[in-house]
């Protein structure tokens, strides 16, 4: 005789629970990261290729060309300056703490949490907004390349400055409510991608 025959009906597996608002957050942050980390990534064969481009031009046949160099410059500060947010959402930046790594998941939360409000969060705000007057003058007069033959978009190259401030910014404030959300013990599940 089955359970449905004496009035009871079969056990329903459990409703997927959501996954709450600070986690999807959390976790949709920690993805725009990793792909400013991907981006960053797929520009270094580019960055590569162009510089033996220039030197092969230059030695091998006397060829020069400014826009060629000038392009190196806009790449290069390109992957230095977005790759920061992937380098802090990833836990590569520099420690200077001896005793982080011995602490629980807890301490190390408060570490991060009290270092991102106290010392990155004020640098980041006074980074957008000095960054974001200067590439707003800088497209105000369409600046150009000083050089003959350069990159006519230096605005360009200026505006990354304030666009790394702001995903900089973001990714401290991502790293904040995680260490906040470890502290009240509801710890983010995040993927530990450390390659892009």
């Amino acid at each position: 005789m089955s359970f449905e025959s004496k009035g009871h009906t079969p056990a329903q597996p459990p409703a997927s629970v959501p996954e709450p608002f600070g986690q999807r957050l959390i976790g949709g942050l920690d993805r725009l990261a990793q792909l400013c980390g991907a981006c960053c990534a797929a520009m270094i064969p580019v960055l590569v290729a162009i510089t033996v481009l220039v030197v092969v031009l230059r030695r091998g046949f006397n060829i020069g060309s400014i826009a060629l160099q000038e392009s190196i410059i806009y790449l290069h500060a390109w992957i230095f300056l977005v790759a920061m947010a992937y380098t802090l959402r990833a836990d590569g930046q520099v420690r200077v703490d001896i005793f982080y790594r011995k602490f629980s998941a807890s301490q190390q939360a408060w570490v991060n949490a009290i270092g991102g409000l106290v010392l990155l969060l004020p640098l980041c705000v006074v980074l957008l907004v000095t960054t974001s007057q200067y590439a707003l003058r800088s497209w105000q007069i369409g600046e150009t390349s000083g050089d003959a033959g350069g990159l006519p978009f230096v605005y360009l190259l200026k505006s990354f400055m304030p666009l790394a401030s702001a995903l900089l910014l973001v990714q401290c404030l991502t790293e904040v409510a995680a260490s906040t959300l470890t502290l009240i013990e509801r710890p983010v599940q995040r993927s530990d991608e450390a390659g892009v």
